[in-house]
């Protein structure tokens, strides 16, 4: 209770400065509030108009906040500082296209659960895979979870929902190279400028965003090892590309390969050849790497990061060579053409995975090689290859019974 010079008790909130002029100060919902004035009746009439209009703004907002206005500024003040850089981008898409683009404009307060299971339901019609929906549906409990607890909705529409369908079909059986296959593709890279590049890939595991973060920096030929500190990302963003270096992917994926195999004779070869054609380019000002891409193992002829959809593109035109070069030989040799099965980035790293389980590594040592987070991930690699093993030893015995 504010007083007067003199004592006197003024009421909450005011009181009466050493200059004789008459103060209401106070903070409401977050609203500060400050009045001065010789006249105290003057004050007490400003602060309870002022105390009103900031009661009644929380409140208007409150009413009208649309669910996209809501997420907007969730996402901004609770979830950018919690996660990478290069999540932002899809975790902002994943809930517009899941949500946002369907119940985004309803006002928050009038959010119902049933709203909500429609628009999952419309997804599950249209054969959109759970996990896609899933990662909207978290994305949305988390953001009416907080706006439950900042008194904007009494309760969490979402608290109880869930999606529970899954693809039609088998799972699809996670690609990758034989060890014939792998001596394929390398012989098929011999005059490539990426082959240094595809050789690592094949001989580390590293992601395919590691592999475009490596900077020499990071390449210890004293110790003969590769330190994964960084990952490479690429987001498009209102139309412009944004090319940046973040935290690999977990706690985990922060390690020491060592060199294995012909890692230290490629890495050699990709530091002389670049350092030759980036010489030539920087002096014409063509060198494209600049700031923190200017260190990068692996990029372009031009310089340029060696990004996700590079990487892929080339992976998809080695194997398409291939094919080609398969078809003329098998017409030379008439017989029926062998096709090479289509790959990606993650199937060369999921090759290197498998090349530990025919070597016997421990699995143990193959997830710390591989950055997995979790033992599992690396023990499902390790119990597919072993039934295939099995599998094929069972097609043998029954060959020669059959025989």
């Amino acid at each position: 209770m504010g007083k007067d010079n003199r004592g006197k008790e003024l009421g909450k909130c005011l009181y009466q400065r050493k200059d004789g002029r008459y103060e209401a100060r106070a903070t409401v919902n977050g609203i500060k509030i400050g009045i001065i004035d010789k006249d105290l009746n003057v004050v007490k009439f400003k602060y309870a108009e002022a105390r009103k209009q900031a009661e009644r703004s929380v409140d208007f907002r409150k009413c009208n906040i649309t669910l996209n206005e809501w997420f907007a500024e969730w996402f901004e003040r609770y979830k950018i500082p919690k996660v990478k850089q290069s999540s932002i981008v899809s975790m902002k898409r994943s809930y517009k296209n899941i949500f946002g683009n369907y119940i985004g404009d309803i006002k928050l307060n009038a959010l119902t659960t049933d709203h909500i299971q429609d628009v999952i339901n419309l997804h599950q019609k249209a054969g959109k895979a759970a996990s896609t929906v899933r990662n909207g549906l978290s994305l949305l409990q988390q953001c009416l979870e907080r706006a439950r607890n900042s008194c904007y909705i009494p309760g969490n529409p979402c608290y109880d929902l869930s999606v529970s369908w899954e693809r039609d079909g088998a799972p699809e059986e996670q690609r990758y190279l034989s060890s014939e296959e792998q001596k394929v593709f390398l012989e098929a890279v011999e005059d490539s400028w990426y082959k240094e590049m595809f050789y690592i890939m094949f001989y580390t595991g590293m992601r395919v965003g590691e592999v475009g973060g490596l900077k020499w920096e990071n390449v210890d030929f004293n110790k003969k090892e590769i330190r994964i500190r960084l990952s490479l990302s690429c987001n498009y963003e209102y139309g412009v590309k944004k090319q940046f270096l973040g935290t690999p992917k977990t706690p985990n994926s922060i390690r020491n390969i060592p060199f294995i195999g012909e890692v230290e004779q490629m890495l050699k070869s990709q530091k002389r050849k670049q350092d030759e054609i980036k010489r030539e380019l920087k002096a014409n000002g063509r060198w494209r790497s600049e700031g923190e891409l200017e260190d990068l193992v692996f990029t372009t002829t031009m310089g340029s990061p060696a990004t996700r959809y590079i990487v892929e593109k080339e992976v998809n035109k080695v194997v398409k060579d291939i094919n080609c070069s398969e078809q003329i030989h098998a017409v030379m040799e008439n017989r029926e053409p062998i096709e090479f099965e289509k790959a990606t980035p993650h199937a060369i790293r999921h090759s290197f995975c498998s090349r530990c389980y025919e070597m016997g590594i421990n699995v143990k040592v193959t997830q710390k090689l591989m950055g997995h987070a979790h033992l599992s991930t690396t023990s499902d690699i390790y119990t597919h290859m072993e039934k295939k093993v099995v599998t094929n030893e069972i097609e043998k015995f029954g060959s020669i019974i059959n025989g």
